[in-house]
């Protein structure tokens, strides 16, 4: 395998997946677009995803652990776009909006 030709310290990783972590929660708290919500749930994912490689790299022995955690978040990241654009699809031709103030499914 080698070393890596650039090796990026691992407190960078750890810094960059928190910023992307935060981005992503500010924008699925504050965001009233539905779209918008499911893309930055993906964006927090994803940021679990770089912590989890990063921190499979540490160690005496490094594993491949957390790249076999980081798929399976994938693989559940894709399935939950894939079953929140259906749901999506399903309300906006219910209600003809995508706000997510609108969506309360007790009025109709």
């Amino acid at each position: 395998m080698g070393a890596a030709p650039f090796p990026v310290p691992t407190g960078s990783l750890l810094a960059l997946g928190a910023l992307l972590f935060c981005i992503g929660l500010f924008g699925a708290l504050t965001k009233r677009n539905l779209i918008i919500v499911l893309v930055s749930i993906e964006l927090m994912l994803n940021a679990a995803n770089i912590n989890l490689v990063t921190f499979s790299r540490l160690g005496v022995a490094p594993s491949l652990s957390g790249q076999v955690f980081s798929l399976f978040t994938m693989t559940v990241a894709a399935a939950e776009i894939a079953v929140g654009l259906a749901l999506l699809l399903a309300l906006f031709r219910l209600r003809k909006t995508s706000e997510v103030k609108d969506l309360n499914i007790h009025k109709w």
